[in-house]
């Protein structure tokens, strides 16, 4: 794997070689310093360009970052809909293990760009032509405090989708309700314990993008808790899952709404929960059978 003092001299030489490359930054985890290093860390690079359609027309210039196991431009998705508008990505997974993640800006798109993120670096700009950014810092991805609102929606949520997945257990349509299980309940369970994070540190932190720093912020118990929802196997194990989730999310909840003031509507948690448990007894004995 090449060295990140490597990769950055190649990244700048590449784009001095093209005069279409007016300017270069760099955004993501590298720039924030409270990430931790290690060797999956990409290299989040922005070319501001002030001619996109020649680099697109001829993208041989790229094979100049090495050999690729694989590349992807999310903005020729058809499946999926790309969110950069004007600008043009090329994600690279090298077979040395090193990844770039190459965005093409154009110059009049810098603007929404910056504003974007504040984790933006700039690492070459010869003619000065972009303006000066503050140091990078992670603060526009801190935990925010919810609303009343924000927490009343979550928990509805949760609440509510856990009958799909009771029915989707109840049907043995098990794709259907683990679907809803991870995808949507659990999720709202992480957003709240981000939440009991952020209480718990005065909202001066991020736990990163899908919530990939969060147990480092919980107690042990907490992550295996957590951990021990994630055994879909069988739907009896779906099933305990949804039971020791809706149990888990119940507590924290409550525990979350009285050190902030927020209000949580515990007698539905406690309605949702005997209907959860009164579905999934009646699975055991009368199990619906599939026609």
């Amino acid at each position: 794997m090449r060295t990140e003092e490597e990769m950055m001299l190649l990244i700048v030489e590449v784009a001095k070689t093209h005069p279409e490359v007016i300017a270069v930054g760099m955004n993501g985890s590298r720039t924030n310093k409270r990430a931790p290093k290690d060797v999956f860390q990409d290299y989040d690079i922005v070319y501001v360009v002030n001619d996109m359609k020649r680099l697109l027309e001829d993208r041989s210039w790229i094979d100049a970052f090495g050999d690729r196991l694989i590349m992807q431009t999310p903005e020729e998705s058809v499946l999926f809909e790309p969110s950069l508008g004007k600008r043009f990505t090329f994600l690279m997974q090298f077979i040395d293990d090193t990844r770039i993640d190459l965005t093409l800006c154009p110059l009049s798109e810098v603007e929404d760009w910056l504003e974007e993120d504040r984790l933006v670096r700039i690492i070459y700009d010869p003619g000065n032509l972009l303006p000066r950014v503050p140091i990078a810092t992670d603060q526009d991805y801190w935990v925010k405090k919810p609303s009343n609102e924000e927490f009343f929606d979550c928990c509805k949520e949760f609440w509510w989708v856990s009958t799909y997945v009771v029915k989707g257990l109840y049907r043995h349509e098990k794709a259907y309700a683990t679907d809803h299980l991870y995808n949507y309940c659990y999720h709202e369970l992480l957003r709240l314990f981000s939440w009991q994070v952020g209480e718990n540190t005065h909202y001066s932190l991020s736990v990163g993008k899908n919530y990939k720093y969060l147990s480092s912020y919980l107690t042990k118990e907490e992550n295996e808790a957590l951990n021990d929802l994630l055994d879909f196997r069988t739907e009896d194990s779906c099933w305990r899952s949804l039971c020791n989730m809706e149990a888990l999310f119940h507590q924290t909840a409550e525990r979350f709404a009285e050190s902030t003031g927020l209000r949580y509507n515990g007698n539905e948690g406690q309605a949702l929960m005997s209907y959860t448990h009164r579905w999934y007894n009646q699975a055991k004995e009368e199990p619906l059978q599939k026609k």
